[in-house]
C-alpha cells in the first residue's frame, strides 16, 4: 500500500509540474507572425528572428528566452510582458512600450529604442551593449546601474551604464 500511494503521489506531482502548463503556444506565435495582437499569450522561445511585429499589443505576454533578433519591434506594446533571456540583437524597438515589463538577462546588442518607452523595467543583467537609447523616456540611473553595455551604447544625457565583463 505504502509502495503504491508513493507511485500515486509520484505521478500527481509529475502532472502538477509538467511542462506543457509552460511550453510555447505556437498557434499564438502563428497569430502574432499573421499581424494580430496577442496580449497575456504564451510566446515562450518563440522564434521572431528576421521578423516584423510591429503595432501588435503583447502585453502581459510572456516571451520568454525569445529570438528577437534583428526583429522590427515599432510600436509594439510589451509593458508587463516578460523579455527575460531574450534574444534581441540589432532589434528595432522605436516608441515600443516596455512599461513594467522584464528585460532581464536580455541581449539588446545593437537595438534601437528611439522613443520607446522603458519605465518601470526590469534591465538587471540586461546587455545593451551599442545600443541606441538616447531617446527612450522612462530610463532611470536605477535601472541601468544594474545593467551593462559598452562606449557605443548611447544613453540620454546624464545617465551611465556600467561596462558588460
Amino acid at each position: 500500500m505504502k509502495r503504491a500511494l508513493t507511485v500515486l503521489v509520484s505521478t500527481l506531482s509529475l502532472a502538477l509540474f509538467a511542462a506543457p502548463a509552460w511550453a510555447q503556444n505556437a498557434g499564438q506565435i502563428a497569430s502574432v507572425l499573421a499581424g494580430r495582437s496577442c496580449a497575456g499569450c504564451n510566446l515562450f522561445q518563440a522564434d521572431f528572428a528576421y521578423k516584423s511585429i510591429s503595432g501588435r499589443n503583447l502585453s502581459g505576454s510572456r516571451l520568454k528566452q525569445a529570438d528577437l533578433s534583428l526583429a522590427t519591434a515599432n510600436g509594439t506594446i510589451f509593458s508587463r510582458a516578460d523579455l527575460s533571456i531574450v534574444n534581441a540583437y540589432g532589434a528595432r524597438f522605436s516608441s515600443a512600450n516596455f512599461r513594467n515589463a522584464n528585460l532581464s538577462m536580455g541581449t539588446f546588442v545593437g537595438a534601437y529604442f528611439g522613443g520607446a518607452n522603458l519605465a518601470g523595467a526590469n534591465l538587471s543583467g540586461a546587455n545593451f551593449s551599442g545600443a541606441e537609447m538616447a531617446l527612450a523616456r522612462g530610463l532611470t540611473q536605477a535601472q541601468l546601474s544594474r545593467a551593462c553595455g559598452d562606449t557605443t551604447t548611447q544613453l540620454p544625457r546624464g545617465l551611465s551604464i556600467p561596462t558588460c565583463s
